[in-house]
């Protein structure tokens, strides 16, 4: 894949470069968090939520709504699924890594979405992103094949168990966007080389795209 930088013009539509926040001690903790073979979510960690970054993200970027501060970490060069949220999501990268990504308005009505649409936007490490609630994303993905450390923000309560009844995907198809619902404030489209749950909507068309090819 072409990886273009996060300050490159194209990164725009998805999202923005934050320079008003220090995330100096952010990204000294995340160093200290584990960086598995495989890949490994956590939405809130004491240690990192315990940081003043906490509250000054709270204040500046949200809005004065409360946050949660977690880490998606490990070694991974694939898409494997796209998320979406219906709030920004804060990418703070400890190591390089790569985020691929989609915009929202190019997913069908039918919910399925062609991974040919997407770009691939080098983070540098120390550096924090805001990709917005528009924006198609999923883990990031090492370079090189080495291993990477992603703080995540979100607003408070997003991607933990859902606890309503919610629409099924039925025969593969997805009957409402409802269907898509994986967990607290997190939408799903999965490729079928993505290893997702059984029950999982798979509606990405197209390569399951590889940082590494």
């Amino acid at each position: 894949m072409h990886i273009l930088s996060v300050k490159d013009p194209a990164f725009r539509k998805y999202g923005r470069v934050i320079t008003n926040v220090d995330f100096t001690q952010l990204v000294e903790e995340m160093k200290k968090t584990p960086v598995p073979d495989g890949v490994v979510y956590e939405p809130g960690i004491n240690a990192l939520e315990a940081l003043p970054v906490k509250k000054e993200l709270e204040t500046i970027t949200y809005g004065e709504m409360p946050v949660q501060i977690g880490y998606c970490n490990g070694h991974n060069s694939k898409l494997n699924a796209v998320e979406y949220h219906r709030s920004s999501e804060i990418n703070v990268a400890a190591t390089d890594a790569i985020l691929i990504l989609g915009l929202l308005a190019n997913v069908a009505e039918d919910f399925t979405y062609d991974t040919s649409k997407m770009e691939a936007f080098l983070v540098p490490a120390g550096t924090g992103v805001e990709v917005f609630a528009t924006s198609l994303h999923y883990a990031p993905c090492g370079v090189d094949g080495q291993g990477f450390q992603v703080a995540i923000v979100l607003p408070q309560g997003t991607n933990y168990p859902l606890e309503g009844a919610h629409q099924k995907v039925e025969q593969g198809k997805a009957p409402s966007e409802d269907a898509l619902l994986a967990a607290t404030n997190k939408w799903l489209i999965g490729h079928a080389e993505g290893g997702l749950p059984e029950g999982s909507f798979l509606g990405l068309v197209g390569e399951n795209l590889d940082v590494s090819k």
